[in-house]
Protein backbone atom coordinates (compact mmCIF):
# COMPACT_ATOMS: atom_id res chain seq x y z
CA UNK A 1 0.00 0.00 0.00
CA UNK A 2 1.36 3.60 -1.30
CA UNK A 3 1.98 5.64 1.71
CA UNK A 4 -1.01 8.41 1.80
CA UNK A 5 0.48 11.85 1.16
CA UNK A 6 -0.08 14.63 3.95
CA UNK A 7 1.51 18.21 4.59
CA UNK A 8 2.31 19.57 7.66
CA UNK A 9 -1.29 21.28 8.14
CA UNK A 10 -2.62 18.18 7.52
CA UNK A 11 -0.65 15.88 9.98
CA UNK A 12 -0.79 18.90 12.73
CA UNK A 13 -4.91 18.33 12.41
CA UNK A 14 -4.60 15.01 12.68
CA UNK A 15 -3.04 15.01 15.69
CA UNK A 16 -5.38 17.61 17.37
CA UNK A 17 -8.38 15.90 16.69
CA UNK A 18 -6.31 12.40 17.88
CA UNK A 19 -6.25 14.18 20.98
CA UNK A 20 -9.79 15.59 21.17
CA UNK A 21 -11.75 14.50 18.34
CA UNK A 22 -14.80 17.47 19.64
CA UNK A 23 -12.22 19.93 18.96
CA UNK A 24 -14.33 22.10 16.65
CA UNK A 25 -12.84 23.65 13.03
CA UNK A 26 -12.64 26.64 14.30
CA UNK A 27 -10.67 25.67 17.46
CA UNK A 28 -8.41 23.93 15.25
CA UNK A 29 -7.67 27.22 12.88
CA UNK A 30 -7.10 29.26 16.37
CA UNK A 31 -4.86 27.13 17.52
CA UNK A 32 -2.37 26.84 13.64
CA UNK A 33 -3.39 30.24 12.54
CA UNK A 34 -5.40 29.03 9.53
CA UNK A 35 -8.86 30.15 8.14
CA UNK A 36 -11.53 28.64 9.17
CA UNK A 37 -12.78 26.88 6.02
CA UNK A 38 -9.13 25.86 4.99
CA UNK A 39 -9.63 23.38 8.09
CA UNK A 40 -12.65 22.38 7.52
CA UNK A 41 -11.63 21.69 3.67
CA UNK A 42 -8.90 19.58 4.80
CA UNK A 43 -10.75 17.56 7.17
CA UNK A 44 -13.75 16.22 4.72
CA UNK A 45 -10.84 15.68 2.41
CA UNK A 46 -8.77 12.97 5.30
CA UNK A 47 -12.35 12.12 5.69
CA UNK A 48 -13.38 11.12 1.99
CA UNK A 49 -9.86 9.60 2.32
CA UNK A 50 -10.27 7.08 4.35
CA UNK A 51 -7.20 8.60 6.94
CA UNK A 52 -10.11 9.95 9.46
CA UNK A 53 -12.05 6.90 10.09
CA UNK A 54 -14.89 8.25 12.87
CA UNK A 55 -14.39 9.86 16.24
CA UNK A 56 -14.29 8.51 19.46
CA UNK A 57 -15.33 9.25 23.03
CA UNK A 58 -13.16 7.36 25.74
CA UNK A 59 -15.35 6.27 28.23
CA UNK A 60 -13.92 4.28 31.58
CA UNK A 61 -17.04 0.71 30.78
CA UNK A 62 -15.38 -0.72 34.01
CA UNK A 63 -17.60 2.31 35.93
CA UNK A 64 -20.74 1.81 33.33
CA UNK A 65 -21.14 -2.20 32.74
CA UNK A 66 -19.22 -3.60 35.71
CA UNK A 67 -20.57 -7.31 33.84
CA UNK A 68 -18.81 -7.18 30.50
CA UNK A 69 -15.80 -10.04 29.64
CA UNK A 70 -13.54 -8.85 28.07
CA UNK A 71 -10.19 -11.56 26.68
CA UNK A 72 -7.52 -11.75 24.70
CA UNK A 73 -7.19 -14.68 22.72
CA UNK A 74 -4.14 -15.74 20.60
CA UNK A 75 -4.41 -17.33 17.60
CA UNK A 76 -2.21 -19.69 15.60
CA UNK A 77 -2.88 -19.79 11.96
CA UNK A 78 -1.82 -21.95 9.16
CA UNK A 79 -1.69 -18.84 6.16
CA UNK A 80 -3.61 -20.02 3.17
CA UNK A 81 -1.74 -19.83 -0.31
CA UNK A 82 -1.88 -16.48 -2.42
CA UNK A 83 -3.55 -14.62 0.49
CA UNK A 84 -1.40 -15.39 3.86
CA UNK A 85 -3.36 -14.56 7.26
CA UNK A 86 -6.08 -12.23 5.47
CA UNK A 87 -8.81 -14.43 5.10
CA UNK A 88 -9.22 -16.14 8.16
CA UNK A 89 -8.60 -12.43 9.53
CA UNK A 90 -11.60 -11.20 7.51
CA UNK A 91 -13.86 -14.05 9.04
CA UNK A 92 -12.50 -13.75 12.67
CA UNK A 93 -13.04 -9.59 12.52
CA UNK A 94 -16.57 -9.81 10.69
CA UNK A 95 -17.66 -11.76 14.21
CA UNK A 96 -19.84 -9.03 16.46
CA UNK A 97 -17.72 -10.63 19.61
CA UNK A 98 -14.88 -9.39 17.85
CA UNK A 99 -14.01 -5.43 19.10
CA UNK A 100 -10.15 -5.76 17.68
CA UNK A 101 -8.21 -7.99 15.53
CA UNK A 102 -4.26 -7.49 14.72
CA UNK A 103 -1.31 -9.40 12.58
CA UNK A 104 1.39 -10.14 15.26
CA UNK A 105 4.99 -11.39 15.30
CA UNK A 106 6.20 -14.29 17.31
CA UNK A 107 4.40 -17.35 18.81
CA UNK A 108 1.32 -16.17 18.16
CA UNK A 109 -0.21 -14.88 14.55
CA UNK A 110 -3.32 -13.10 15.54
CA UNK A 111 -4.59 -11.34 18.88
CA UNK A 112 -8.15 -11.05 18.78
CA UNK A 113 -10.05 -9.03 21.76
CA UNK A 114 -13.65 -10.78 22.38
CA UNK A 115 -16.30 -9.31 24.22
CA UNK A 116 -18.95 -10.35 26.07
CA UNK A 117 -22.06 -10.41 29.09
CA UNK A 118 -20.28 -13.40 31.03
CA UNK A 119 -17.12 -15.71 31.00
CA UNK A 120 -19.40 -19.00 29.26
CA UNK A 121 -20.41 -16.63 26.61
CA UNK A 122 -16.73 -15.58 25.57
CA UNK A 123 -15.66 -19.29 26.23
CA UNK A 124 -18.55 -20.75 23.57
CA UNK A 125 -16.92 -18.41 21.09
CA UNK A 126 -13.49 -19.35 21.26
CA UNK A 127 -14.67 -23.16 21.33
CA UNK A 128 -17.76 -22.99 18.99
CA UNK A 129 -16.62 -20.03 16.51
CA UNK A 130 -13.16 -19.07 16.47
CA UNK A 131 -10.96 -22.60 17.11
CA UNK A 132 -13.63 -24.31 14.27
CA UNK A 133 -12.52 -21.57 11.44
CA UNK A 134 -10.49 -23.44 8.53
CA UNK A 135 -6.53 -22.51 9.10
CA UNK A 136 -6.73 -22.12 13.02
CA UNK A 137 -4.47 -24.16 14.27
CA UNK A 138 -4.70 -23.50 18.31
CA UNK A 139 -5.99 -20.00 20.71
CA UNK A 140 -4.64 -19.36 24.23
CA UNK A 141 -7.36 -16.98 26.17
CA UNK A 142 -6.59 -14.33 28.34
CA UNK A 143 -8.96 -12.82 30.10
CA UNK A 144 -8.93 -8.92 31.40
CA UNK A 145 -9.25 -8.42 35.19
CA UNK A 146 -8.79 -4.65 34.89
CA UNK A 147 -7.74 -2.06 32.58
CA UNK A 148 -5.66 0.97 34.20
CA UNK A 149 -4.80 2.63 30.32
CA UNK A 150 -6.25 2.21 26.98
CA UNK A 151 -5.09 3.93 23.94
CA UNK A 152 -3.05 6.58 25.99
CA UNK A 153 -6.01 7.24 28.46
CA UNK A 154 -6.17 6.63 32.11
CA UNK A 155 -8.91 4.71 33.41
CA UNK A 156 -8.55 4.85 36.66
CA UNK A 157 -8.48 7.35 39.05
CA UNK A 158 -5.00 8.51 40.30
CA UNK A 159 -4.06 8.38 43.69
CA UNK A 160 -1.87 11.24 45.60
CA UNK A 161 1.92 10.76 45.57
CA UNK A 162 2.20 8.15 48.33
CA UNK A 163 6.23 8.84 47.80
CA UNK A 164 7.80 10.46 51.28
CA UNK A 165 9.60 13.74 50.22
CA UNK A 166 13.21 13.92 50.35
CA UNK A 167 14.80 16.19 53.51
CA UNK A 168 18.28 16.90 53.50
Amino acid sequence: MKPYQIDKTGEAILEILNGDAKTTAADIARQLNLPEKEVEKQIKKLEKDNIILGYKAYINWQRVRQNVVKALIEVKVSPERKVGFDSVAETIYRFPEVSSLTLLSGGYDLLVQVEGDSLREVAQFVSEKLATIKGVQSTVSHFHLKTYKEDGVILVEQSENKRLPVTP
